[in-house]
């Protein structure tokens, strides 16, 4: 990293520090927070690079910013796209700041600012229109973005057009004598996941009117005409309301996006108040959502919805898993990992980050797929409201750039390792003395993880270095020395006197191993990998019917048969058993599996390909 990108990062990250200074409105502290700068490299700054670069940078502004100058809209979500990308280039130049994305940044929030009406208006809805279908949603991409960018920079008319247009909105409603959760789309969820900005706000001014509103929105959740997404917690998301005559209007209420998105808000709306209904609402969704809907790659719902889709994940499903519930699943996860520093969070993330998200990622980064089925083909989804992208190209960097900044995290008793990205992270110490990470792997290519700890003088501190709970056999040194106990599914907390050059080595249980569903297919796991056949590896066809060869642990071997080669991030060679037709022994032959993010994934032409493979029934191997 140049002296100059070195200087503007500490920059940005003192802004972002004495913003969070300023914040001490909340009740309820997170658990963790950014470490002081990360310098990623590896495959993960591959695929940051080529977003940062392709998507990123490529984003023509002023189309973004026209709708709001036009305002002729009475129907459409043109609104949503500026602030969608807008959020994501501020992630995006966290991890990366470059001079040339501030000059964007800076230049999008002066052009939108500029649309602003004398009475705080920032939309592109007609005014008999307003409040209606997706307004209030695109207003709440626009806070996003302007306090996204008053966090980056501290720039005071970022924060007084957010202000402004927040004021504007609580005004409007009100003259109008209307409830936000019979507005807009979705039993009100799309609206009223505006309580997320509204909530930073109140974060940033103290100003009751912004607590007050969010606390009528959480209200009329739980009237007769809302989403009742407190009340109806315990139910499973994909059964909470009947299935509605029209799929995507007002009486949807399984909108899996919009559900999200308004958990998120009420996350921020329990750090503010800590009231204990907020989270366990939350934490009773979360877990409906993993046990219910999230699927083999980390994500889930068709045709945008919640259906309890991780029982019939097998079949052919119709729209299957939209990127926009993926990068907001991750979101989700994010949003709790800060709050809990738990374990299960990072792991659904990891999950989701490297199948779903990388996989609905086109690898030069410039498109997202707007859904990604488990079997087929993954293609490009169509414009929308005619802006030259669609709501799942906005969404995926998004999730992608969450991963940066929470790799490693600081607690207030030292320091805590979420993802194993190769990397440089600087952190204060307890005592406030300034600490790097250098954390050297290739993971997931393989298990070995080391981190060399480098810090001024000796100081005593706890390290929690995450054990995923897929990995059975786990082995955690340290200078050497095995760490003995380590749990599965939780973090290893290391409390000791460190000293610069102290070393943690981490080997995981990368063995290949097998998940059944029912008796017809199974699918191949390798760590946090999910492995598909595609067309491009050769062999039978992709739907013929297999029969693992499993070895005497019951797990399947597999050997490595290349890495980021003919299109593909990682291949395995194992043995299965298919069909025949000859009288005598029908020995294995072996095939290629490939990462779920490179199946059926290429730059210009879709290869047919499978994660869940038909089992071939033999009455021989009946017990």
């Amino acid at each position: 990293m140049t002296l100059k990108i070195t200087l503007l990062l500490s920059a940005s990250l003192l802004v972002l520090a004495l913003s969070c200074l300023a914040q001490q409105t909340n009740t309820v502290p997170d658990q963790l927070k950014p470490v002081w700068s990360s310098h990623i490299t590896g495959f993960p700054a591959q695929r940051f690079n080529d977003a940062y670069n392709n998507r990123i940078l490529a984003q023509d502004v002023n189309r973004l910013v026209a709708p709001f100058n036009n305002r002729t809209e009475s129907r459409y979500w043109q609104s949503e796209f500026w602030g969608k990308w807008f959020t994501s280039a501020v992630l995006a130049y966290r991890y990366r700041p470059e001079p040339r994305l501030k000059a964007v940044l800076d230049d999008a929030v002066t052009k939108l600012i500029a649309t602003q009406s004398p009475d705080g208006y920032i939309g592109n809805y007609d005014e008999k229109s307003r409040l209606e279908q997706w307004d209030i949603w695109g207003r709440k991409y626009c806070l996003l973005g302007l306090l996204a960018y008053h966090d980056l920079t501290g720039d005071a008319k970022s924060l007084k057009a957010a202000r402004a247009a927040a004021d504007h909105l609580i005004r409007e409603l009100k003259a109008h004598n209307a409830l936000i959760v019979r507005k807009g789309n979705h039993r009100g969820m799309a609206a009223s996941s505006v309580l997320e900005p509204i909530c930073l706000l109140y974060n940033k001014t103290g100003e009751q009117r912004y607590l007050a509103f969010a606390e009528e929105i959480v209200k009329q959740w739980e009237s007769e005409n809302g989403p009742q997404l407190i009340s109806r917690a315990e139910i499973e998301v994909g059964k909470r309301f009947p299935q509605p005559k029209h799929w995507f209007g007002w009486e949807q209420g399984q909108k899996a996006y919009e559900m999200m998105s308004c958990y998120e808000g009420l996350i921020e709306l329990y750090r503010i108040t800590g009231k204990p209904a907020y989270r366990l609402a939350v934490e009773k969704t979360w877990d409906s959502i993993y046990k219910t809907e999230i699927n083999i790659a980390g994500s889930g719902s068709s045709a945008e919805c919640w259906f309890g889709g991780k029982e019939v994940q097998t079949l052919p499903i119709n729209h299957y898993q939209e990127t926009c519930v993926t990068a907001t699943w991750i979101k989700l996860n994010q949003q709790l990992l800060k709050l809990t520093a738990e374990a299960r969070y990072a792991d659904a993330i990891e999950h989701t980050f490297y199948n779903a998200l990388l996989g609905a990622m086109k690898p030069n980064g410039s498109d997202w797929a707007k859904y990604s089925p488990l079997a087929g083909h993954r293609l490009e989804g169509s414009e929308q409201c005619g802006m030259g992208l669609n709501c799942c190209v906005a969404s995926g960097p998004r999730g992608l750039f969450t991963l940066p900044s929470t790799a490693i995290m600081q607690s207030s008793k030292g320091v805590q390792v979420n993802f194993f990205i190769p990397g440089n992270y600087t952190f204060r110490t307890p005592e406030n003395q300034p600490a790097e990470f250098i954390q050297e792997t290739d993971y997931p290519v393989s298990g070995k993880i080391g981190i060399k700890i480098m810090v001024g003088r000796p100081e005593r501190f706890t390290v929690g270095v995450r054990i995923p709970s897929w990995s059975t056999q786990t082995q955690l040194r340290i200078n050497g020395q095995a760490i003995p106990s380590v749990v599965t599914g939780q973090y290893a907390q290391i409390t000791r006197t460190w000293t610069s050059g102290d070393t943690i080595t981490l080997d995981l249980d990368m063995r290949g191993h097998i998940v059944y569903s029912g008796k017809g297919n199974f699918a191949v796991l390798r760590g946090p990998i999910a492995l598909a056949r595609d067309m491009r590896l050769g062999g039978p066809h992709v739907d013929d019917a297999l029969i693992p060869m499993l070895n005497s642990s019951g797990f399947i071997d597999l050997q490595s048969a290349g890495v980021n080669s003919d299109g593909f991030w990682m291949k395995f060679k194992a043995d299965f058993k298919i069909e025949s037709h000859k009288e005598g022994p029908n020995d294995p032959i072996s095939l290629i599996l490939a990462d779920y993010a490179s199946a059926g994934n290429t730059n210009n032409d879709s290869s047919r390909f499978r994660v869940w493979l038909p089992k071939l029934f033999d009455p021989k191997d009946q017990k």
